[in-house]
Order: C-alpha cells, then sequence, then structure tokens
C-alpha cells in the first residue's frame, strides 16, 4: 500500500518540487495551503507523514505540531527559512521527527521520509504492551527490559519511563512531561527525579542496546533507536 503524504506549504513550487520526487518514490501526496486548513485535513486524509512549513497562514507550524501531538504521533518534518538552534529545538521539543531548512533538496527530503519509514517499521509491536527494537524488548505488562534476551535490572519507574520514550522515537520529553506521564500530576516531588532515573537506566543499559536515552539541552530526553 503507498505511503500516503501530506504536504503543508504555502509556497506552490514546493508542493512541486515535492510531489514530482514523491510521486516517483510510490507515494502518494496531498497539499495544503492554509495552516487552519492542515488539521481537518489531517483528520479526513489520515496520511502516513506530514510535511509542516512552520510559517504558514491561518496557522502556525508549530501550534499545528503541537496540537496534533496531542492525539497521535504521525511523522512530521518541520520545514523552515529559520536555521536557528533554538527554533530545531523548538520543533523537537514539540515532538517533530524531523526538521529541515529552506531551501532544500526535494530528494533529501524523499530520503529523510524513507528513513524515518524504516525505522517505524523496526518497531514491531507484538502484543499491547511489548515492544520489539532490534536486540531489545520492553515489556511494560511484565515490568521487564530485555537486551539481547538478558533482563536488565531496572526500577518500575525506569521501564516506564524507557517504555514512554521508545514508544515515540526521537520525541523530545520535557522534565515535565516525564513527571506527569510517570509519576501522575498529584506528584509532590520534583524535576530531579527524572534526572536521577535516567542516570540510572544509562548505568543499567549495556552500550550495545538498541534504545539509547539522549539528552537535549536545556529542553529534556528523547530516545534513539539504533
Amino acid at each position: 500500500m503507498k505511503k500516503v503524504i501530506l504536504i503543508c506549504d504555502d509556497e506552490p513550487a514546493v508542493h512541486e518540487a515535492l510531489r514530482y520526487y514523491l510521486l516517483n518514490a510510490g507515494m502518494e501526496t496531498h497539499s495544503i495551503f492554509q495552516g487552519d486548513q492542515v488539521i481537518p485535513a489531517w483528520e479526513r486524509i489520515h496520511p502516513d507523514l506530514l510535511i509542516l512549513d512552520i510559517m504558514m497562514p491561518g496557522m502556525s507550524g508549530t501550534d499545528i505540531c503541537a496540537r496534533i501531538r496531542t492525539r497521535s504521533q504521525v511523522p512530521i518534518i518541520l520545514l523552515t527559512a529559520k536555521g536557528e538552534e533554538m527554533d530545531r529545538l523548538l520543533g523537537f521539543a514539540l515532538g517533530a521527527d524531523d526538521y529541515i531548512v529552506k531551501p532544500f533538496s526535494s530528494r533529501e527530503i524523499v530520503s529523510r521520509i524513507q528513513a524515518i519509514f524504516r525505522r517505524m517499521d523496526k518497531i514491531e509491536k507484538q502484543d499491547a504492551g511489548i515492544m520489539n527494537i532490534g536486540n531489545t524488548t520492553v515489556d511494560i505488562r511484565g515490568y521487564e527490559v530485555r537486551v539481547n534476551g538478558k533482563i536488565i535490572p531496572l526500577s518500575p519507574k525506569e521501564v516506564e519511563i524507557v517504555h514512554l520514550l521508545a514508544s515515540n522515537p526521537r520525541q523530545v520529553f520535557s522534565r515535565e512531561q516525564l513527571l506527569d506521564s510517570v509519576w501522575g500530576l498529584d506528584f509532590d516531588g520534583d524535576s530531579r527525579s527524572v534526572d536521577t532515573n535516567i542516570k540510572r537506566i544509562r548505568k543499567k543499559m549495556p552500550p550495545e542496546a538498541s534504545i539509547s536515552i539522549k539528552s537535549v539541552y536545556g529542553v529534556g530526553y528523547k530516545a534513539e533507536v539504533l
């Protein structure tokens, strides 16, 4: 079945260039030119991936990304004419899977899209709560993490952190988001609990594990799938 790509940009030339290369790569495309039309189109089309310009009329790409992320983990690539580090960090913090600065090569975007789909294919969910990523298995039901079949002695909270991050590869979670998701909204502690648990996870996970937790300076943490 063809992958469906929703292209969201106010420049017709961007749509024409991307459509040509994506169609040649065997994908189906749909085009949206107004920011306030993106979410209705996403709900109607159910694309496999969105290419989303940050500076769109009607609604910004960052606002669209943030709203979609409250409901779905569909891959999102952000396009922007800005190249500042804080813009990239904001995009990743909002849950973007990739970030590309204009002007860009359409062939490069196709390659990045294909890389995202390959990475997603690595993450096989055999049963609800059991996730196989390369040589690493995360079983949230049994509160177990195994690497090459060997159980890693993680605490329940550590398993929950690994499961949350690995379920959303490359999405950056702030410390507050991790606290809310793992400890709950009524937790009275502070963000140092997150840092302490992440530190312990890194010490326990062997270097050959297919899941690694990376720090994003000033933002939080994300999982990289190897």
